[in-house]
C-alpha cells in the first residue's frame, strides 16, 4: 500500500534491533484519513471471504480494526490484555509474548462474542514473530470461529512471523513489508525502497 509506504519513510524511526517506532500515525497519535485508507484496502482484500467479525488485540490494533470492520459492516472485537470487573463470564483465554515490550500478556474475549457460525478477519498494526497473531488465532479457534486470514500493516518480513503464520495455513495479507531495518535505513520487500 503505497500510501503507508510513504507514510513510514516519511514519519517511521528506526530505533535499532529491528524496532520501527510509528507513533506519529499508528500506535499513538492517529491519522484518521490513513486508517480509513487502510480499512477499506483489509476491506476490499478480503471482501470474497464473507467476514463476520473482525478480531484484534489492544491496544495499537484496535483503530485499523474498526476501520476495517466499518468498512466490511461488521462487529470489532478486541481482546483484552487485562480482566475487567464487567467480564464476570466465560473467556476465551490466550498468552501472547510482545517482542517490543518483552512481556508475556494473557488475553480474553468474552465466550459470547465469538461462536463457530463466525468467520473472523484478525487485524493487528504489526507482525514480527508472529505470537500476537497465534494467540488471537487460538481464542478464535476456542471458540469454533473460522480464520479467514491475518490482516497487517506493517509486516517485518525479516523475523518469523509469516512463515509461523503460513506453516499453520494462515492467510496472511500485509500492507507494508518491511524487509530490512539495518543501519536505520528502511527497505521494502515490494518496492526495496530505502530510506535514511
Amino acid at each position: 500500500m503505497k500510501q503507508l509506504q510513504e507514510k513510514i519513510l516519511k514519519e517511521g524511526t528506526v530505533l535499532g534491533q529491528g524496532v520501527l517506532k510509528v507513533d506519529r500515525f499508528l500506535t499513538h497519535q492517529v491519522d484518521p484519513q490513513l486508517m480509513a485508507a487502510i480499512g477499506q484496502d483489509f476491506a476490499n482484500y478480503f471482501a470474497e471471504e464473507k467476514i463476520t467479525k473482525v478480531v484484534t488485540l489492544e491496544a495499537s490494533g484496535i483503530t485499523p480494526a474498526v476501520f476495517t470492520a466499518l468498512s466490511l459492516d461488521v462487529p470489532m472485537i478486541y481482546a483484552r490484555k487485562s480482566k475487567s470487573l464487567t467480564l464476570s463470564d466465560e473467556l476465551l483465554t490466550s498468552s501472547v509474548y510482545s517482542f517490543t515490550k518483552q512481556v508475556t500478556s494473557d488475553i480474553s474475549i468474552s465466550r459470547h462474542l465469538l461462536t463457530e457460525e463466525d468467520t473472523v478477519l484478525i487485524i493487528d498494526d504489526f507482525l514480527a514473530n508472529g505470537q500476537a497473531a497465534k494467540g488471537l488465532i487460538e481464542l478464535c479457534q476456542q471458540a469454533g470461529a473460522n480464520v479467514a486470514g491475518l490482516g497487517i500493516v506493517i509486516e517485518k518480513s525479516f523475523q518469523s512471523g509469516r512463515q509461523l503464520l503460513e506453516d499453520a495455513g494462515i492467510h496472511v495479507y500485509s500492507q507494508a513489508r518491511i524487509a530490512s531495518l539495518d543501519n536505520g535505513e528502511i527497505t521494502f520487500v515490494e518496492k526495496e525502497t530505502i530510506h535514511g
